[in-house]
């Protein structure tokens, strides 16, 4: 029983977790509505140069509009 209630608490630990930008796998990236591949690896390149310390900083970022924006604060740590 322990174990269940132990496995639950991680799974839902791990659903709601949110998502550090400057730490996020392409994976992690692609889990975000919106973002697929191509934008995911833009993301990657983008922070080798820079710590992203808002969403708002990948409007800089060719193809990252309001609406992008918007579901990636919705994950952001």
């Amino acid at each position: 029983m322990f174990r269940i209630l132990l496995i639950l608490v991680f799974l839902v630990g791990f659903v709601f977790a949110k998502i550090d930008l400057n730490q996020a796998s392409k994976d992690e990236l692609m889990s975000i509505k919106g973002i697929g591949e191509k934008k995911a690896e833009k993301i990657i390149e983008y922070r080798k140069t820079k710590e992203i310390s808002s969403a708002d900083q990948l409007v800089e970022i060719k193809g990252f509009g309001p609406a992008l924006i918007k579901n990636i604060k919705e994950e952001k740590k």
